[in-house]
């Protein structure tokens, strides 16, 4: 009985150790500081990373996340200098610094983010309006655009020079801002100009000029085929007659020296005997007769004619 008297003594005594351990102790993490606050006061200096005391329910441990935190800003329309109404959309990057002034101003990243909203917004909208467009949207100002060749017309108007360009105009934001961001204990890290885009109002505007530089484009290429095709058409042209003259010229060279062969054929046939020029001569009648006689021909010859030789005798051999 005593035994078990003094073992359940034992567990409570480690029982109420533990419970008062954890009520005097508290741990923060590395990516935490910790505020403390007496009836929410803060006392001291933010507390590092570790294992600390504490006064049990009097102490309060207030966290707060010291890493790198995004800031989204809206997209809002702001004028550039040279009178551009544009839709500017902006994202920072941002970090607790002062854990103190950030507890005592703020305690939470909502309000926080509001009030970059404000500051950063503001500083933005100031920077677009003291400089042109091609000052936002050129990155450097020693980088050159590259050119689409596509535009290289005669009415194609070069790109004005730009004096700081858009990583300069970004770092003066920066600038500008982390003194009033620090009064919070916020330390800015980085501002971008996200996107940039023109306002609703002229973008169809805008689209409807783009279309129509390209279809002069198009149409300037189309003009360029056309004129390609027709004189590639009028080489095929050419060479086709070029190729007709010449065949037709082989087709003369070849029926004239048949023609000749022939010719020469018919002279050594009609040379050999009296009997051959006679056969001769009736044959190439014949020939004739086939050529110009038909159902409906009417013929009028003299008597003496060589074709009407043959058909005098036919019609002596025809009498009885």
């Amino acid at each position: 009985m005593n035994n078990i008297i003094r073992s359940v003594t034992v567990a409570s005594i480690i029982l109420v150790a533990l419970i008062a351990f954890n009520l005097c102790t508290y741990t923060v993490s590395q990516n935490e500081n910790a505020i403390i606050t007496q009836f929410g006061k803060p006392l001291g200096k933010p507390v590092a990373a570790g294992l600390h005391l504490k006064w049990p329910f009097i102490w309060t441990v207030n966290r707060l996340d010291v890493r790198i935190h995004e800031w989204d800003g809206k997209a809002a329309d702001m004028p550039t200098r040279d009178k551009l109404y544009m839709t500017v959309d902006s994202f920072g990057r941002w970090q607790i610094t002062d854990p103190l002034k950030w507890f005592t101003s703020l305690r939470d990243v909502r309000t926080a983010q509001s009030r970059m909203e404000d500051i950063i917004g503001s500083e933005i909208r100031n920077a677009v309006a003291n400089n042109d467009l091609i000052e936002i949207v050129r990155t450097d100002k020693n980088r050159k655009p590259v050119q689409d060749q596509t535009l290289q017309t005669n009415t194609q108007v070069a790109l004005p020079p730009i004096t700081i360009g858009r990583t300069a105009i970004e770092q003066e934001i920066i600038e500008a801002a982390t003194p009033k961001l620090s009064q919070f204990g916020i330390g800015l890290l980085d501002v971008r100009l996200m996107r940039l885009n023109y306002s609703a109002a002229v973008r169809s505007q805008i689209n409807s000029r783009m279309i129509s530089e390209r279809k002069q484009i198009a149409d300037r290429f189309r003009s360029e085929g056309e004129g390609e095709a027709a004189k590639i058409l009028g080489n095929k042209e050419r060479e086709l007659q070029k190729i007709k003259s010449e065949a037709y010229e082989q087709v003369q060279i070849i029926k004239g020296k048949a023609d000749a062969q022939a010719t020469e054929i018919y002279a050594k046939a009609y040379n050999q005997s009296p009997a051959s020029a006679e056969f001769y001569a009736f044959v190439q009648t014949m020939q004739a007769y086939r050529s110009i006689l038909t159902n409906d021909t009417s013929l009028i010859l003299s008597t003496d004619s060589d074709v009407f030789q043959y058909l005098k005798t036919v019609n002596k051999a025809a009498k009885p």
